[in-house]
């Protein structure tokens, strides 16, 4: 478990040239996260994984979505996290790393998923009650029961997959070749 408990302690009370400094403030963001960043850890989907880069920033992270069902079963997929200064009255920011081809994704790493916008009209967008665990699962669930044709952000994979599922598949499939070779 990341403890930036301890380290937010040991930053605030560390001397400067022999006298106690004056305590920093910790962002209501960093609060929220030391509890979050733990809840999300323990409630983590089986076909996901998390990588921070730095232990002491909690706000940016890497999630990786394995699926082990569906079109993009046994592919690995990366998202950037990065959670700004206004969390919790603001979505994290997401952006997918890995280039795949799907309906709710685009090409360039844009994800179409209500709960990262700040409002949405079928009310299902961000709100402050929400928690990263919520961004992980809503994530790992667009290759499952949240990947939805009908409102797609990538138009032309949308309509190959209701002209022919078949070559769909196979530019899934063409698109998860190309990142196991990079």
């Amino acid at each position: 478990m990341i403890t930036l408990n301890r380290k937010l302690k040991k930053d605030t009370a560390e001397p400067t040239n022999g006298h106690v400094s004056e305590p920093k403030r910790i962002s209501v963001r960093d609060k929220l996260l030391v509890k979050e960043v733990q809840e999300m850890e323990e409630n983590l989907p089986s076909t996901c994984s998390i990588n921070f880069a730095n232990p002491h920033m909690l706000h940016e992270f890497v999630l990786t979505v394995s699926p082990d069902e569906g079109f993009w079963q046994g592919g690995r997929f990366k998202f950037s996290v990065y959670v700004t200064e206004d969390y919790n009255m603001e979505p994290p920011q997401v952006k997918c790393l890995t280039k795949l081809w799907h309906p709710n994704i685009s090409e360039d790493g844009d994800i179409c998923l209500s709960l990262l916008r700040q409002t949405s009209i079928d009310e299902h967008g961000w709100a402050p009650t929400r928690r990263l665990k919520d961004v992980v699962w809503g994530l790992n669930s667009l290759f499952t029961d949240l990947l939805n044709f009908e409102d797609p952000l990538n138009l032309e994979a949308a309509e190959m997959y209701k002209s022919d599922k078949h070559e769909f598949q196979d530019k899934v499939k063409e698109y998860m070749a190309l990142n196991k070779k990079r």
